[in-house]
């Protein structure tokens, strides 16, 4: 049997060992936030932004931004049905409720015009997630924003290089999250970053990821609110610090690959990968494979060709609202269609052209 492809994996390479092991031997004491701080800056360079708080993941950065933006009881905050339970499962910690709206059938995005006809005046934000390294369009959902006087937020977990007419995912909102789970572009094997432009949010998260304790606080162990714990460790962040000065690499691998990927299907009339708008860049996180309705291929299909080649794939997200913990909410259409006749595709940075004609094959042979 051919050998096991696997659907992601990090480019660890000597220079992020090599800062690992300094945290690990000299990050205590006075140093032991020396390789966060150095993660918080770069991060901010590469992204143009202002303030940046690195975290234990991206969920515990989308849940203080949004404690620290109010969000609790009576509250609603609207997020596309298509979704990891990761962005939803904060607004549910709050006490907020979660509305649902269906997504776009080219982009797989939140559709806008939904977004509009769903808010109410308990509305206290919009989630915009960036789903696959795809792009929400975030002109019309900023100006719905403005408009109604809504925070928007970016979960941008999978948008690492994802850029929206020459501002990069995550920089556009009220406040940005990232994941570095070890599946994504750069890893940090666990953990997450909140970003933000607004001096008084990152105050206020800057003081909640602190265990309530305010910068400047002069009383040493004197919260002045009850806070979190979602700190990355220094450890993680030098992983971090090495991935990030390989950053441009690491992008361009994974859009190396997704163009691959169009070249090799382009030819294959009834599958739609990735679309990338005008005047937008995808940053290709994660390939996925759509089969047009009339092929009657369904996602179960896929997931057992892919099984029966030895290549592990992923199934599109099902909607959060087929999920038992959201039942009796009524799923939206374009998220159950879409599901149900899609797949993940493999795309770690170290896989060869000869692995992905193996994938290309699958999906020929299916098509």
């Amino acid at each position: 049997m051919n050998e096991r492809i696997a659907y992601t994996k990090p480019s660890i390479t000597a220079l992020e060992v090599g800062y690992a092991t300094d945290a690990a031997a000299n990050g205590w004491g006075a140093q032991c936030y020396d390789y966060i701080h150095k993660f918080e800056r770069l991060f901010c360079q590469h992204l143009g932004v202002r303030y940046a708080i690195a975290t234990s993941s991206c969920t515990g950065a989308l849940h203080m931004g949004m404690a620290a933006l109010g969000i609790g009881e009576g509250d609603e905050v609207i997020l596309a049905d298509t979704n990891w339970i990761a962005t939803v499962s904060p607004v549910v910690h709050l006490g907020a409720t979660p509305v649902f709206v269906d997504i776009l059938p080219d982009t797989w995005c939140l559709d806008p015009e939904q977004v509009e006809a769903a808010i109410t005046p308990n509305t206290r934000a919009i989630i915009a997630v960036h789903l696959y390294g795809n792009l929400c369009d975030m002109g019309k959902l900023l100006a719905l924003g403005e408009k109604y006087g809504i925070p928007v937020i970016e979960d941008a977990a999978e948008a690492i290089g994802s850029v929206w007419q020459g501002k990069r995912a995550g920089a556009m909102g009220r406040f940005g999250a990232f994941s570095f789970h070890g599946t994504k572009t750069i890893t940090t094997g666990e953990g997450g970053i909140f970003v933000t432009n607004d001096p008084e949010l990152y105050e206020t998260v800057l003081t909640l990821s602190n265990h309530g304790r305010a910068r400047g606080q002069t009383r040493q162990f004197w919260p002045e609110m009850v806070g979190f714990k979602y700190k990355m460790s220094n450890i993680q962040a030098a992983i971090g610090c090495g991935q990030l000065e390989r950053i441009e690499e690491l992008i361009q691998r994974k859009q190396q690959i997704m163009a691959n990927y169009r070249q090799a299907l382009m030819g294959i009339a009834c599958i739609q990968l990735n679309p990338e708008q005008p005047g937008a860049t995808i940053g290709a996180w994660m390939p996925n494979a759509v089969f047009d309705k009339g092929s009657g291929i369904t996602d179960q299909a896929l997931m057992q060709a892919f099984q029966s080649a030895n290549i592990d794939a992923r199934p599109f997200f099902a909607p959060l609202s087929a999920l038992p913990m959201f039942a009796g909410v009524q799923p939206e259409p374009v998220a159950v269609d879409i599901a149900g006749r899609s797949i993940n595709l493999p795309s770690y940075h170290d896989m060869t052209h000869q692995q992905q004609e193996r994938i290309v094959q699958v999906l020929a042979g299916m098509a």
